[in-house]
């Protein structure tokens, strides 16, 4: 195929409830949508960098520039067979995964919408649905944290992740474990403690927990390593692992039992699934994990997440759990079993909302 033209939306979409992390609160979400034209097929995908550089070093305005200026005139009018060949036009830009992820996402959706098949079907996927689970942010008081996890409960959610943060930690998992004893519960730190702090997580491991994940800073799998000969609880990485390389070292330096993946991290489906292929060939569980993403970059990860080795509920979630109005006409809704439906139709599988698109708008530029 050979992309024409690509639109960058970017958007500010309101979150139904606000979300914290260790790193910050937000009220609304930023993302990037790019729009490709080949041969007259439309395609889309979707940027997951926000606004702020908490979770990592790429902005949706750096991401912006990074798509303008170097990803997206490098690719243009070329003629791109494979997700490979688009890796290879894109690898003379040091880092910025999840602007290349979404130049990926689109190419991908192009591909599906040209060959009449789904993006589970291109990768090689075999579910119908896939389990998920919810990540509840920081809350005022472990009640409102209580009243939140009930109110998922009450939806039919199976697992619950909770952030976590230094004094904010065991207080919020004694009091979650103590109202739901058999809760199927993990913590996600964001690399909120350091190797010196890490005692709390002795006492967080006879909670029983999936896992604990990213505990330590991201670039960090030495003291990782160091930690989980401590523990028998999983470490789980998330921020560590930002390519098929780092998974691979990072399993074989026994950093970790458990890896997060993330397309936008990894900076593309194609570099997801070879993380998948790493862990599965090991046999070390990976799941699905999520960025308020919209409905564009939620077909995406169900998708993904119906290859065999994603053996853990995945942060993918409802539409409703994050936005009141997406800017997809499909609605993503979870069943009483908490799975998901992964979509059928061609590419992504999914349409999108213009008059949505438009109401959160900031700014478009073309280029082609």
């Amino acid at each position: 195929m050979k992309i024409e033209k690509i639109n960058i939306y970017h958007l500010r979409m309101p979150l139904q409830n606000p979300f914290e992390t260790s790193f910050g609160r937000i009220k609304t979400r930023d993302c990037l949508l790019l729009e490709g034209y080949s041969n007259g097929v439309i395609g889309y995908g979707e940027c997951v960098a926000d606004r702020d550089p908490g979770y990592s070093y790429e902005t949706s305005l750096t991401a912006l520039h990074i798509l303008r200026d170097f990803l997206i005139p490098a690719v243009l009018s070329k003629n791109i067979i494979s997700a490979q060949e688009l890796q290879s036009l894109m690898i003379f830009v040091r880092g910025h995964p999840m602007a290349k992820a979404s130049l990926e996402m689109l190419f991908w959706d192009i591909k599906g919408k040209m060959e009449n098949a789904s993006l589970k079907q291109l990768i090689g996927g075999d579910r119908e649905r896939v389990p998920v689970g919810v990540s509840v942010g920081i809350q005022e008081s472990p009640k409102e944290l209580i009243d939140k996890v009930t109110s998922y409960l009450s939806e039919r959610y199976g697992r619950i992740k909770i952030k976590i943060k230094p004094g904010r930690d065991i207080t919020e998992i004694k009091a979650l474990k103590s109202e739901f004893p058999d809760l199927p519960l993990q913590v996600d730190a964001n690399s909120a403690y350091t190797l010196e702090t890490s005692e709390v997580f002795e006492k967080i491991d006879r909670f029983g927990l999936i896992l604990i994940e990213q505990p330590l800073a991201e670039d960090d799998l030495w003291d990782h390593k160091k930690l989980q000969v401590r523990l028998k609880t999983p470490i789980c990485l998330d921020e560590s692992i930002v390519s098929p390389r780092h998974a691979r070292q990072a399993l074989e330096l026994e950093a970790c039992r458990v890896i997060n993946i993330k397309a936008g991290r990894l900076g593309g489906l194609s570099q997801a699934i070879e993380v998948h292929n790493i862990g599965y060939s090991l046999d070390v569980p990976v799941w699905c994990g999520g960025m308020l993403e919209t409905g564009v970059g939620r077909a995406a990860n169900l998708a993904l997440a119906t290859l065999p080795g994603f053996t853990l509920p995945g942060d993918i979630s409802a539409t409703d759990r994050y936005y009141r109005k997406d800017i997809t006409s499909q609605v993503f809704t979870l069943n009483p079993d908490s799975t998901i439906d992964v979509p059928t139709g061609p590419g992504l599988g999914i349409n999108i909302d213009l008059k949505a698109v438009y109401q959160y708008n900031l700014s478009k530029i073309t280029i082609d």
